[in-house]
């Protein structure tokens, strides 16, 4: 009975010494190995067999981490405290540096954070710093990338989540925000009220011109039909008059003819509706003139006109 349970303890033994000898590394890990307290050398992923209490593997994540830094007051260089909140992207290169030259490597970077923080956002006034996020962050990467390198790990990235500035800078900001959004709302009614007075001063200047330039063709034009109407006229009456005088010395017309038509032309002249005064004239000085007319209008028969007789003496009394 004594022997079963002799072998008993011993299968036991041999099953946890089995544990403690076989070590699996799964691929996102590397693992360290000590022996006797002292490094020995680092191993690659899969199975590894391991003496049971004199050596022991430690396991490190190359996967890359986060670390969330707690929001912090900043001040900036034009006095105005704002809160940071921040964070950071790491991955480990070197597991050996990673597992003995830090002893809490999340604690170190993320107090180291806070302070470079202070450094870089304290050097920048406040809208500078709410407008340069990505300088702010690449800034940030390379001073944590330095600092870290002893440690066996690369800093990937930082982000800063916020920059709330205290209530009533922002309170501020909004107003200023809305006065400059009203004064662009005002500038941009203004351009557009002026653009349409230039708009319109342009119109009714190009309408006055043509109006203008209409009038004056229009003026042209009557000119011209009153300048060739005239001529007609001037051409026509001195046809006319042409036709008269050589009819006139063709028939031979008479003293007697003359006075006639002399009568006719003054019955036409008192028969008009504007003629309010008419004068009479002496008939027998009118005979006379008339008479000399004719023998000024006679030719003999070789066409010559015979002398110019005496003019008729004019009666006083007309």
């Amino acid at each position: 009975m004594v022997g079963v349970y002799v072998l008993a303890f011993v299968a036991v033994l041999l099953f946890i010494i089995a544990l403690k000898a076989i070590r699996i590394v799964r691929p996102y890990q590397r693992g360290v190995v000590e022996l006797l307290g002292r490094f020995r050398h680092t191993v690659d992923p899969g199975l590894r067999l391991i003496v049971p209490f004199v050596e022991r593997i430690i396991l490190v994540d190359m996967r890359e981490q986060v670390t969330d830094v707690p929001p912090q007051e900043v001040i900036t260089s034009d006095n105005v405290v704002v809160s940071v909140d921040a964070v950071i992207y790491f991955e480990a290169t070197d597991p050996q540096r990673l597992v003995y030259n830090i002893a809490n490597f999340q604690l170190a970077i993320t107090k180291l954070a806070q302070t470079n923080l202070r450094n870089v956002i304290g050097d920048m006034e406040l809208d500078a710093a709410l407008t340069s996020r990505e300088t702010i962050n690449t800034k940030l990467r390379e001073i944590l990338d330095d600092a870290t390198d002893k440690w066996g790990t690369r800093v990937v990235r930082v982000e800063i989540q916020r920059i709330d500035p205290p209530p009533d800078v922002v309170a501020s900001m909004h107003h200023q925000m809305k006065a400059e959004r009203d004064r662009r709302a005002v500038v941009t009614e203004a351009l557009g009220v002026r653009e349409a007075a230039v708009t319109r001063a342009e119109g009714e200047k190009q309408a006055a011109i043509l109006e203008a330039e209409g009038r004056g063709e229009a003026i042209e034009r009557i000119a011209s039909a009153e300048k060739i109407r005239q001529a007609t006229v001037a051409e026509g009456e001195a046809s006319a008059v042409r036709s008269v005088f050589a009819a006139i010395h063709e028939g031979g017309a008479t003293n007697d003819v003359l006075a006639i038509k002399y009568m006719d032309a003054l019955r036409a002249i008192a028969d008009g509706q504007a003629t309010k005064i008419f004068l009479p004239a002496e008939m027998s000085g009118l005979f006379g003139a008339i008479g000399g007319l004719a023998e000024l209008l006679k030719t003999d028969d070789n066409g010559q006109s015979p002398a110019a007789v005496e003019p008729a003496q004019p009666n006083p009394s007309s």
